[in-house]
């Protein structure tokens, strides 16, 4: 199976929240794993806010930077393109969708028209009823 690792779940993984096993469990027993660039810097900026706001040390941001580019270097990373801007313009089936979901649900769109057996694994509620919506799998299945 391919996956679309969609920031929600990715954060939920870094982050060990609850939930995180499961989609570990998906992205490590997934054929192929692709995402946005937008995904990256999204995880990035996550992790340089919980530096900031004292949620994290200096030194557990700089293991989770390592696991996530050690994570990338085995993703298929799809740049932001005019034609994933252009659907994300779009309407979506379970508005309202704000803007950087639009980018990652046209980047899963755009991806599957190369990748017709695409699914989402995604913790974010709007994106996941979107993504049911317009035909993917979601995962996981129950969000906690």
């Amino acid at each position: 199976m391919t996956l679309y690792a969609e920031t929600s779940a990715v954060l939920r993984w870094l982050f060990n929240e609850p939930g995180a096993d499961a989609i570990l469990e998906r992205l490590r027993d997934a054929e192929k794993v692709v995402c946005s660039r937008l995904t990256l810097l999204e995880c990035r900026r996550a992790i340089h806010r919980a530096v900031n706001g004292a949620r994290i040390r200096a030194a557990d941001a700089a293991e989770l930077r390592v696991v996530l580019a050690q994570a990338a270097a085995r993703w298929a990373i799809l740049e932001l393109t005019s034609e994933v801007a252009a659907r994300a313009e779009q309407g979506f089936p379970a508005e309202p969708v704000r803007t950087l979901d639009a980018v990652h649900l046209a980047s899963a769109l755009v991806l599957r028209e190369l990748l017709p057996a695409l699914a989402l694994v995604s913790s974010d509620e709007r994106v996941r009823a979107n993504g049911l919506e317009l035909g993917f799998a979601v995962f996981p299945e129950i969000v906690p």
